[in-house]
């Protein structure tokens, strides 16, 4: 018997087959397109494409797996925020509105002036802003409401994928409050939210705790993948808590650092932690795909995209050497970095809206302290020690709202990196350790479809016996300290610039076509 767990995030999916011991079977990976239809802060996604990546996925996995260990159960886990209008027939009515886009900029406003952000916050787990679904549904109900009267469900990824897999239209807890509509502490949507904004629980998926069967592959679909039809549908969840689950961050003072499109850094907490200093810094809170868990997320939207943005713009030469010898390029490029710490500041601001703290829909990025003797091994080194100065800065925070971190767990394609892991361990003065299965995304929504099938009683049980450690990575003092120098000056940069970027942003508005 085996588990599949399908992640999908921002530009591409992932589908893994595991054994119950947690060993891959078998996996496939495919990228898709960020849509930008050429509006300011505007960014979609073709949910036709997600679901043809996810069938693709899903049979690479299959075949390399082989018929030895069957699937029997099959959990989602996904990007948050997102949203697609669904007819009658299960359609999608347009592009899905994606997780960084910032159109509904407006109606995040009114929401916020009708409710006022404490309110929001206390009850949703999550300050007003316009990345979150529910601005986005107040947006399409204004600017497009022939779609919005058309649409039977406005569905998540999670959910949409589920859905169409054969799964009735269920989301889980941890990606329903990310819409920013879910009521955190009693689970259930929000009618005081839902109604400010004009929208109801019938046009939303039911919630559910991660792990709970809903259905069955459709048989027409089972056939094309290569699958039972009696396989069962489990719900699974939210990105970001499934890769805790997956990386065994069930325990308080333990996060998991997701280094993949986005580097995001998760934090269990054993109850809700809903005060002044969250909220003022846009920390979110919201439940754990584990039984009776919280977490709260931080994030850059800059993690991988960053070196994607380096790969296409700068390197065409390692792209070429790469096909030709059959090997990584982001290997290649890491391979090129300076040994030491650099004197160049990157603020990873390049995305239309930036990560936690801030939440800046007008900031941009900025390499500071480039001479003509900088070197690209010092370029590509700077662009992660900014990307990971903002996390430390998170982490920061996260210590005067009363959350304390002891280790890091790291996930993702960026967990691969030796490198990558000692240069956090050295910014964050934290351990930080890779663990045996790094796809823990995928692992925790198996972790999932095995809970719904009554493999084990507890996820979070499950969980604590699968997850081995592989290696730790302690901080070196020597480095350590460089960087405590350097976080000093990087903490100043957006502080300091911060006006001038606004003039940038207004600059760019006004030149636009």
């Amino acid at each position: 018997m085996s588990l599949m767990g399908v992640d999908v995030g921002t530009t591409g999916l992932k589908a893994v087959i595991f054994r119950e011991s947690g060993e891959i079977l078998g996996q496939g990976y495919y990228e898709y397109p960020l849509i930008h239809p050429g509006m300011s802060g505007w960014v979609e996604l073709d949910s036709e494409q997600i679901w043809e990546a996810t069938k693709a996925a899903i049979r690479d996995a299959v075949a390399q797996a082989g018929k030895k260990d069957p699937v029997k159960a099959i959990a989602i886990s996904s990007m948050g925020e997102t949203v697609v209008p669904l007819d009658a027939n299960g359609k999608p009515l347009m592009n899905a509105i994606a997780n960084l886009d910032t159109r509904p900029k407006a109606q995040a406003q009114r929401l916020e002036q009708t409710l006022g952000q404490w309110q929001v916050f206390s009850v949703t787990g999550h300050p007003v802003h316009p990345m979150y679904t529910v601005p986005k549904l107040m947006w399409l109900q204004e600017e497009r409401p022939q779609i919005f009267e058309r649409a039977w469900k406005f569905l998540c990824v999670q959910d949409l994928i589920s859905f169409w897999l054969g799964g009735e239209p269920v989301i889980s807890w941890s990606m329903a409050a990310r819409t920013m509509g879910f009521d955190v502490v009693r689970k259930v949507w929000s009618e005081k939210v839902l109604s400010a904004a004009g929208l109801t629980e019938t046009q939303l998926p039911r919630p559910s705790p991660s792990g709970e069967p809903i259905g069955t592959l459709r048989p027409s679909l089972a056939h094309e993948l290569g699958l039972s039809p009696q396989v069962v549908i489990a719900v699974g969840g939210h990105d970001q808590p499934c890769g805790c689950l997956g990386a065994g961050v069930v325990r308080e003072g333990l996060a998991m650092d997701a280094i993949g499109t986005v580097d995001c850094l998760t934090v269990v907490m054993a109850q809700p932690v809903l005060n002044e200093t969250m909220l003022q810094n846009n920390f979110c809170c919201y439940p754990h795909v584990a039984e009776d868990l919280y977490v709260t997320v931080t994030w850059s939207w800059t993690g991988g995209i960053l070196l994607r943005w380096y790969r296409d713009t700068f390197a065409s030469e390692e792209k070429s050497v790469a096909a030709r010898m059959g090997v990584d390029v982001y290997d290649l490029i890491v391979a090129q970095v300076s040994k030491t710490p650099t004197n160049l500041f990157v603020l990873p601001h390049f995305t239309p809206t930036t990560g936690t703290p801030w939440m800046d829909t007008q900031s941009k990025g900025v390499i500071a302290g480039l001479t003509i003797s900088t070197t690209r091994g010092e370029f590509v080194r700077a662009l992660l020690e900014g990307v990971n100065y903002e996390i430390r800065l998170n982490l920061e925070l996260l210590k005067e709202a009363g959350i304390t971190i002891h280790e890091i767990r790291a996930i993702g394609g960026g967990a691969k990196s030796r490198f990558w892991l000692q240069l956090k361990a050295n910014i964050f003065g934290v351990k930080v350790v890779s663990l045996h299965v790094s796809e823990a995304a995928c692992f925790g929504a198996a972790l999932a479809a095995g809970k719904a099938i009554g493999k084990w009683a507890s996820m979070r049980e499950a969980a604590e016996q699968l997850v081995k450690v592989k290696e730790v990575f302690e901080p070196d003092p020597k480095e350590v300290a460089l960087y405590e120098e350097r976080f000093a000056l990087y903490r100043d940069l957006y502080p300091t610039l911060r006006e001038w970027l606004y003039r940038v942003h207004r600059l760019g508005a006004t030149n636009a076509p």
